[in-house]
């Protein structure tokens, strides 16, 4: 349902108090020395204030108080998260240990346990109040170590807010909406300070209570909501909290691998492995922004659907971010010494290990993958909403064709193959283990069942969806080096001389091995027809008399002749341009040498 105007009152009135109160705190922050100094393990760079949770939590305080129909639920969601906002506040002026933190969270969880918020939760009260408490705490603490760049924490939060909001309006909770959207307008007004570059940080008291805040108001929608599977319902706060769950996971799990503590600060979240690719801190934290946003529509989504496809669409969504967490762990952000000395302790060698082979990863995935395009070719055939007799079918045969697509995937030798090398080879292969596992599918099937009931076009369907995930989990990672910039080494500006085979292969020397500080800028190539083409996102310029100007415009600091057919006149040429322009000039050359004494 809409929001009235007069709804919509309370909102506005958040928004206007915290644009008046974010900067008379800054103002009391820089005073009295409250201020947020540059770290090692942290990301800011110069002095900032602090407590600009305190214009956030008052500007909610307030608003609720004033224009928020007050009810039992209410006075709950906003009594434990004033509770957090005062050990956050100690927090940040005496600095107490991490377990006192943890013991004032768990004191906020379980009073919200106490007055009956719980998630839905189907076998049993005492379960859910421990998913319940390890709910609040775990989003909680997300939150908090979302709060490591500008703005980010604040948006995430506020876009969750949002989709909250609209969660509340759908299963008609018109006041838990508001609320929802006095949180909303309160951060968007703190975030109009706290946006790159930063002249307020909110502190712990004000990731504490927006992380709690948020928890806590997620069990409302879910007890609005209890009609419903608990598959479904969960679904949706967890998609809509799902960029800080994601990034708390990446987080944990990497530096456990790397052999470093969890609770460590450091500069190795999402946000700051975007930026070590070479994103803008503001790209960076819109990328997440987007990524939220897409997490959100779908959290309204699944609502829509039966339960079996909102699984189906949260497992798929956790298999691109699932990707892409792989993809971002392989970013170095840690000192090499400090890895190489972790390496050294048993556990973490074998994580190491695991992790650097990725194959059991692999499987899992693709494991996933089968259930995936086994149940979309469903869906595509017969809808969404399934009967019983076909749902009774495809539990009964998930586990044949996982049994028998994983063996064909296996002994086409899928799993010895490089992701990052992947070709039109690997893609022949990959089809011929699809094929082969469908064939053997169908033929175990109608020997076991004599296909009775099933649909022959569901297979035919199945095998091109499980080709499509297939293919394009393993180039996925490719894309993702096309969508974000590689690592920069800020080595020498190049300029690449021939854009025929050579030249692209040592454009992939150069961006494979950072060692060579190259940065590569574009070709040039004497070929009129190659003029203005595009090879790996790189412009392809003029040729003949064209060269110094282009190294003038592009700031090349040096060329590299990619070829060998290049005449030796034209070489002469090429090196009196780069004299007269003071530029370095240098040949690439491919020998295989001999070792040792021929037989």
């Amino acid at each position: 349902m809409p929001f009235s105007s007069s709804q919509l009152v309370p909102a506005v009135a958040a928004l206007a108090l915290s644009l008046v109160l974010t900067p008379l705190v800054r103002a009391f922050a820089r005073r009295f020395g409250v201020i947020a100094k540059p770290r090692l393990d942290r990301w800011s760079k110069k002095p900032t204030a602090m407590m600009g949770g305190v214009a956030v939590y008052l500007s909610v305080l307030v608003t609720f108080l004033v224009f928020v129909p007050h009810t039992r639920e209410g006075w709950v969601v906003m009594g434990a998260s004033t509770a957090l906002f005062v050990v956050g506040l100690v927090d940040d002026f005496l600095h107490i240990k991490p377990y006192q933190k943890l013991i004032g969270q768990v004191l906020g969880a379980t009073a919200v346990v106490y007055f009956g918020l719980l998630l839905p939760w189907g076998w049993g009260a005492s379960v859910a109040m421990v998913l319940t408490i390890f709910w609040l705490i775990g989003i909680t603490n997300a939150i908090n170590l979302l709060d490591n760049m500008d703005g980010l924490a604040a948006g995430i939060s506020a876009i969750a807010a949002v989709f909250i909001a609209a969660s509340f309006a759908s299963n008609g909770q018109s006041t838990e909406a508001v609320m929802l959207a006095v949180f909303a307008a309160a951060l968007l007004g703190f975030l109009v300070f706290n946006s790159n570059p930063a002249t307020i940080f909110m502190g712990d008291c004000g990731s504490m209570f927006v992380g709690f805040f948020l928890a806590s108001s997620a069990l409302l929608s879910a007890s609005g909501d209890r009609g419903r599977s608990f598959i479904v319902v969960i679904a949706v706060p967890v998609l809509i909290l799902f960029i800080p769950i994601f990034d708390t996971t990446l987080v944990t799990v990497v530096r456990k691998i790397s052999g470093r503590a969890a609770s460590q600060g450091g500069r190795d979240h999402a946000s700051h492995r975007l930026v070590a690719l070479g994103l803008s801190e503001r790209r960076a934290v819109w990328m997440l922004y987007a990524f939220a946003g897409a997490s959100g529509i779908l959290a309204m989504l699944v609502r829509q659907f039966e339960y079996h496809t909102g699984i189906a669409m949260v497992l798929g969504f956790a298999v691109v971010l699932t990707l892409m967490g792989v993809y971002l762990a392989g970013v170095k952000v840690y000192d090499e010494a400090e890895v190489q000395a972790a390496r050294e302790k048993p556990l973490v060698s074998f994580l190491v290990d695991l992790s650097y082979k990725r194959r059991i990863f692999e499987v899992l995935l693709d494991v996933a993958l089968v259930i995936l395009a086994y149940y979309f070719s469903y869906v595509l055939l017969f809808g969404s909403d399934l009967g019983p007799e076909v749902w009774q079918l495809f539990l009964k045969t998930i586990p044949v064709l996982i049994f028998l697509k994983m063996s064909a995937l296996l002994a086409a030798g899928v799993y010895r193959g490089l992701w990052r090398y992947i070709s039109v080879d690997n893609l022949i292969v990959y089809a011929k283990a699809v094929a082969a596992g469908s064939v053997a599918s169908v033929l175990a099937l109608l020997f076991a069942f004599r296909f009775e009931g099933f649909s022959r076009a569901v297979f035919a369907v199945d095998a091109m969806i499980f080709f499509l995930m297939l293919a394009g989990s393993r180039v996925a990672f490719r894309l993702f080096r096309r969508m974000l910039p590689a690592p920069s080494m800020g080595g020498r500006r190049v300029l690449i001389y021939g854009a025929g085979d050579a030249g692209e292969l040592l454009l992939r020397e150069m961006r494979n091995n950072l060692r060579l500080q190259y940065t590569p800028v574009g070709f040039v190539d004497d070929d009129p027809f190659k003029k203005g083409k595009v090879i790996h996102g790189l412009r392809v310029f003029g040729g003949n008399g064209h060269l110094r100007r282009i190294c003038e415009e592009q700031r090349v600091e040096e060329v590299l002749i990619s070829s060998s057919r290049i005449d030796d006149e034209r070489v002469t040429q090429i090196r009196r341009d780069c004299e007269e322009a003071q530029i370095t000039l240098r040949r690439m050359r491919i020998e295989i040498e001999l070792v040792g004494h021929e037989f």
